[in-house]
């Protein structure tokens, strides 16, 4: 918030006409902030918690508003990041400013920050009321593989999924694969034992690991630690697409 107690966003960037982050087309805010450092980061300058052009949420549902015709009946919002549930206060008003406008909203997560302890649950609680859709992102089950590939535990991660699904919340589960890295027969046979014991999952869906956002390591300064990582070959995303009992 500011000096005058209006709450205020950090917005890294935009995306107008989204058509793989969430049902349908989407207007996507990307916010600023992350603590987790993935390997395969394609946004490394959102990780800063601070910078990015400073919203209120009207002016930012404003904004998303001029694009509404494109959504039809079955588009809408998404927040994504960075990590958006670092920013909770302006996404819980941003996403209620959004349901008085029917707008369909789509969260887009690692989870990282989740914990069961207040105030944040309480928070978070108020956030689902306005959310239609939680996309997670499951990095890693295995909780070393986890640490190794983004410096943190995941043990509040997957407890998320479990709070999601005992709360009736709709959840699309994804994974990036990046070869040699998170493609782990064991590690997706895991992950799908994982998917099924949850109620909600409504869609488990691979994302192939690309290299574009390396240049902005680059320019950042950052050692890449992926050099040389090449995207997965038809044949790799199609084993493990079956391994996750995923249909095409």
């Amino acid at each position: 918030m500011n000096n005058d107690n209006k709450i205020i966003g950090h917005i890294h960037s935009h995306e107008t006409f989204g058509l793989v982050d969430g049902p349908g087309v989407r207007y996507v805010v990307f916010l600023q902030g992350c603590r987790m450092r993935c390997q395969y980061c394609h946004n490394p300058e959102t990780w800063a918690l601070s910078g990015g052009e400073e919203w209120t949420p009207e002016a930012l549902l404003q904004r998303c508003l001029r694009y509404r015709p494109y959504w039809k009946d079955n588009g809408g919002i998404t927040v994504s990041g960075g990590e958006p549930l670092l920013q909770m206060d302006f996404l819980t008003q941003f996403f209620r400013l959004a349901k008085g406008q029917g707008v369909h909203t789509t969260l887009d997560t690692a989870g990282n920050p989740f914990t069961r302890e207040q105030p944040f649950l309480g928070k978070f609680e108020t956030l689902m009321q306005y959310t239609d859709l939680v996309m997670l992102d499951l990095k890693q089950t295995d909780p070393a593989a986890h640490k190794s590939l983004t410096g943190w535990d995941n043990g509040n991660i997957l407890d998320m999924a479990r709070w999601l699904s005992d709360h009736s919340k709709a959840m699309w589960i994804r994974r990036v694969l990046v070869p040699g890295l998170t493609d782990d027969e064991g590690e997706l046979s895991g992950l799908r034992r994982f998917v099924d014991s949850l109620l909600t999952v409504e869609r488990l869906e691979i994302l192939p690991y690309h290299t574009m956002g390396l240049f902005k390591w680059e320019k950042l300064g950052i050692p890449y630690p992926l050099d040389g990582v090449e995207p997965p070959t038809e044949e790799q995303i199609k084993k493990a697409e079956t391994v996750l009992g995923i249909q095409n």
